[in-house]
């Protein structure tokens, strides 16, 4: 009998000891989320301030959410075993974002021209939703696309162009 209530016991807190994870967010008022200080124009260090596409997203992305963006910086090694373990809410790393995909972590849709997504800990449908939700507010409103035109065509025109052909004077 004792052992049938203990199994009871367990089947019915279970579900509530692992909550959502959007309510544990929202609890603490911001989304942590983890980049690579050293991708360049994705997140890097101007001046001891980190800035960079992911960074400017992610501060839309958390407001989109009604939360402060907390970022930590971390190897890339460290990046998705720190989302699964809930140490991070989510990644905004381009080349990891991927390989997330595979199995251990959920992932948004796809946002932007190249088709990234967005790790986070696996089994939160909730979560999930506001997060997509979000995303196509920054698509919907622009916003994605001005940050792409800032951060990623801004890199390509940078290159020097060829010279212009100077007009020949007329004889």
């Amino acid at each position: 009998m004792r052992s049938t209530i203990g199994v009871l016991l367990a089947v019915l807190i279970t579900p509530l000891a692992q909550a959502e994870l959007i309510d544990e967010i929202n609890d603490r008022g911001e989304l942590r989320i983890v980049v690579q200080a050293d991708n360049k124009p994705y997140a890097f260090k101007e001046n001891d301030r980190l800035t960079g596409f992911q960074v400017e997203f992610g501060q839309d992305l958390a407001r989109e959410l009604d939360l402060r963006a907390e970022f930590i910086e971390a190897p890339a090694a460290d990046v998705l075993p720190g989302v699964e373990s809930g140490k991070y809410d989510v990644a905004l790393t381009a080349e990891q974002a991927q390989t997330a995909a595979n199995g251990t972590l959920d992932v948004s849709q796809p946002y932007g021209e190249k088709q990234l997504v967005i790790p986070f800990q696996k089994d939160n449908p909730a979560f999930q939703s506001a997060l997509n939700n979000a995303l196509q507010r920054l698509k919907d409103s622009g916003r994605t696309a001005q940050l792409e035109q800032k951060w990623f065509k801004a890199i390509q025109t940078a290159e020097p162009a060829p010279a212009a052909l100077a007009p020949t004077p007329a004889h």
